[in-house]
């Protein structure tokens, strides 16, 4: 039991998340995933940097995350860039998609984690695009926030 408790867990941020968008909303939603991604993705081999989720009858559905190959699979190789369905309830997708058809919003994913039962799970995010002059200010905040804990010591 102690070692299942040392299990080192799997969380993967999209940093570009929250400096390009307001983020509204965070819903949960698991992943459809083949063995070979699992296995690379608790490696570490995943980039989400420009990663973006698209509704299409009815389902979720997230292009350009990059998962690469896990080097050990002998015949079911994935490709590195498929989309991914993602696994919502009916509701959370209906609510979503009545914003997204507001000008302005977008789904984009937060983070990748695995969850304490050891599912991954894909944290998406429902937000409007932030302008440039949001994303100065933001930057100066994080100056100041800065500057001020350098002169608290």
């Amino acid at each position: 039991m102690a070692a299942k408790d040392n299990k080192k867990r799997v969380e993967i941020l999209n940093r570009k998340a929250g400096f390009n968008f307001h983020i509204e909303q965070r819903y949960e939603a698991g992943l459809s995933l083949l063995g070979g991604e699992v296995k690379s993705i608790r490696n570490g081999n995943v980039n989400m940097g420009d990663a973006y989720c698209v509704i299409d009858d009815g389902e979720v559905f997230v292009l350009h995350l990059h998962i690469s190959e896990f080097k050990q699979v002998s015949y079911n190789v994935h490709e590195p860039m498929r989309q991914r369905k993602l696994l919502l309830n009916k509701q959370e997708i209906n609510k979503i998609e009545g914003k997204i058809k507001t000008k302005g919003y977008a789904i984009f994913p937060i983070r990748l984690y695995e969850n304490e039962r050891g599912v991954l799970k894909l944290e998406i995010g429902l937000g409007q695009g932030k302008k440039t002059f949001d994303k100065r200010d933001d930057l100066k905040e994080k100056d100041i926030q800065r500057e001020m804990q350098r002169t608290k010591f």
